[in-house]
């Protein structure tokens, strides 16, 4: 019986996100808010930037009428907090597509927003298996570690959306994952709808933005940090009885690709003795380029990469129940490796393939996703 609420609620919003996302590009093109081109690439054609005001409202409206009906364990008041804050994400990205922000100005939303959650009381507990958690002996350091972690999963979610439907179909993903790890410790819960939500009202926006054979609309900054900063917050929620009982570890696996993504881009910023807010063309999907993919072979590889890596950490999540936890930690250190190896074998391949053209890798972008920190 719970199985079939939460196919409808998937499909409920999935088709009311469509609707919306529909109805933008039909506004989008009447008032000609088209995507805006930069260094970082161009894109032919032109295509609405603003996908994100249709799954952001039909996802928070659903989640608030979840746990206004359905609260069990979660407090309504608390959770306005938080939606609060990713609702600001939410619109100040909007507002950067329209009229780009300083960075300075992005980092301080961001932080607010992040703040938000942690005023509300969701932080995380334990990095690794301890019976004493450091977060939970020192809760300063556990607040600090939460807003960065907000912060900059805002960011790297945002950083990653270069290609039609890879942002969004990770997000995609990693939500179902959320959702049966949320499902693995609680049964059907609102915890789960909720992530299912979040899963539904992409899949809505997915069916517009889809390299089949291109997309019609992009998230844009709106919508890419909106995703970001909700799946960060996904694991938070709940307390001690969910996700957040789980050391960051296994929930930043979860969130590798982006996060190793986002990494190497700011290694790369302090290396070349840029800003951090300089832009460039060495982003995993940049490479994948180099090396001769287009849009539809880059999803096929991000999402089947991130599909291995959600099901090494869902089992290893599984293995940790039991006594000892060496099988745990083995099966996320293989995610780990999965991840490290990719990028590696990737960087190599990318590095080599523009020693042998003799030209700085330079990939001509089908799409261009909105950046926050570059």
């Amino acid at each position: 019986m719970m199985g079939i609420v939460l196919i409808l609620v998937f499909v409920v919003v999935a088709v009311s996100s469509g609707l919306m996302v529909r109805l933008l590009v039909r506004l989008a093109h009447s008032k000609s808010w088209y995507d805006r081109t930069s260094e970082r690439g161009v894109h032919s054609g032109k295509v609405p930037r603003l996908g994100g005001l249709g799954f952001v409202p039909v996802f928070v409206v659903t989640a608030m009428v979840i746990v206004l009906t359905l609260d069990q364990v979660y407090s309504f008041a608390r959770f306005i907090l938080v939606i609060a804050g990713a609702c600001a994400i939410a619109l100040f990205g909007v507002l950067d597509d329209f009229r780009p922000l300083r960075p300075t100005a992005k980092l301080l939303i961001q932080v607010g927003a992040a703040l938000c959650v942690v005023a509300s009381g969701n932080v995380f507990g334990y990095i690794v298996f301890f019976d004493e958690s450091l977060l939970l002996r020192f809760p300063w350091i556990a607040y600090l570690i939460t807003v960065f972690w907000l912060v900059g999963m805002t960011n790297a979610v945002n950083l990653i959306d270069g290609v039609d439907a890879l942002a969004g179909g990770i997000s995609f993903l990693v939500a179902l994952t959320f959702a049966y790890i949320f499902f693995m410790h609680s049964g059907v819960s609102i915890f789960v709808m909720i992530c299912v939500a979040l899963a539904g009202s992409i899949a809505g926006f997915l069916a517009f933005n889809a390299p089949l054979p291109r997309a019609k609309i992009f998230m844009g900054d709106g919508g890419s940090q909106f995703l970001g900063f909700t799946l960060a917050l996904l694991p938070l929620l709940g307390g001690q009885n969910t996700l957040a009982s789980m050391p960051i570890l296994y929930v930043a696996a979860v969130l590798a690709i982006p996060i190793f993504d986002t990494t190497a881009a700011v290694w790369r910023r302090i290396r070349d003795r840029k800003p951090l807010s300089s832009p460039d063309r060495s982003h995993i999907h940049h490479k994948l380029m180099n090396l001769g993919l287009n849009a539809r072979k880059i999803d096929a590889v991000m999402l089947s990469l991130q599909a291995a890596i959600s099901v090494l950490v869902i089992v290893s999540l599984k293995l940790a129940e039991l006594p000892s936890r060496w099988q745990t930690l083995a099966l996320l250190g293989l995610a780990y490796a999965l991840a490290i190896a990719f990028f590696a074998a990737l960087h190599f391949m990318n590095s080599r393939h523009a020693k042998n053209a003799g030209d700085p890798p330079s990939p001509p972008m089908q799409t261009l996703g909105a950046t926050n920190i570059e």
